[in-house]
């Protein structure tokens, strides 16, 4: 995902905005600032990081008012140093500052996420091991949050249950068995056309052993120990894609990279990261 549609988020501003304002609106900026008072307000950068979401801060303010002027220094992905100025608005500052707070949640929610995805980059530089996110995105921000990530230079696992076969313990537990729920899902594709990859989460040698022999493309290696992940690259040979999941933290993940996994999905991606510092100061 390397763009995001507005269609992705404009529910998202239009939500948030009703939530600060309501019906009554800020009655804060109404009564202290003038109906036709103007300024400038810049978007400075307190901390280093990657900036994400130049597009949906943009859509914020020209939300509220359409002449609006919004000058960008950086683009989204460009990496942004303490101190930078990012953009710069003018025009109607009742608007400005009407924008200002639901504009920085979003850019520095997102930016925080393409700066985590992209220090876990760094940390697999040269080798052929590759960063993925998960599921685990904030309900209705998944569109914006992946993009995020693909902004910070690592990739997408899949979008949502529709793009993408991923055979859980659930549904292993609830078809029978490995080769059972493998089976299914192989002649589930079959006879609906569909074109898709087929993924399989193992907890254990014996699991990994029994999925080998099937056709799966993917297999996910779900908490387990560095030397169980060692046999289990030993095994494959090469044969099928090895994904590594669970208890990744972050010094955890150039060394499993060493070992030549194909992939290293992280929740923390999108659940656990520390919004960029951003701030909006007026003139």
């Amino acid at each position: 995902m390397s763009t995001i549609d507005k269609k992705h988020y404009w529910h998202l501003i239009d939500f948030a905005l009703s939530e600060d304002l309501d019906i009554i609106g800020d009655i804060t900026t109404d009564s202290t600032i003038k109906e036709n008072a103007t300024s400038t307000a810049r978007l400075i950068a307190k901390e280093d990081g990657v900036i994400c979401g130049l597009q949906i801060f943009d859509e914020v303010f020209h939300y509220l008012d359409k002449s609006l002027k919004c000058d960008y220094f950086f683009k989204d992905g460009d990496i942004v140093r303490k101190g930078d100025l990012v953009a710069k608005i003018d025009g109607n500052l009742r608007a400005i500052l009407k924008g200002e707070r639901t504009a920085l949640n979003f850019i520095q929610r997102l930016s925080g996420i393409s700066s985590f995805a992209h220090k876990l980059v760094n940390l697999v530089a040269n080798t052929k091991t590759e960063i993925l996110d998960t599921r685990k995105t904030t309900p209705g921000y998944r569109y914006l949050e992946k993009y995020a990530v693909k902004t910070g230079g690592a990739s997408n696992h899949r979008i949502g249950l529709f793009d993408m076969f991923l055979i859980k313990d659930n549904h292993i537990a609830g078809a029978g068995g490995v080769v059972e729920a493998v089976n299914r899902a192989v002649n589930y594709r079959k006879e609906n056309g569909i074109i898709a990859k087929i993924e399989i989460e193992v907890p254990d040698l014996q699991s990994f052993r029994i999925a080998l022999d099937t056709v799966v493309d993917i297999i996910m290696l779900d908490n387990m120990t560095n030397e169980q992940i060692e046999e289990c690259i030993k095994l494959n040979n090469g044969s099928k894609k090895i994904e590594v999941s669970g208890n990744l933290t972050y010094e955890r993940v150039k060394e499993l990279s060493s070992f030549g996994v194909d992939y290293l999905s992280l929740g923390a991606l999108t659940h656990s990261v520390k919004s960029l510092d951003l701030s909006l100061l007026v003139d």
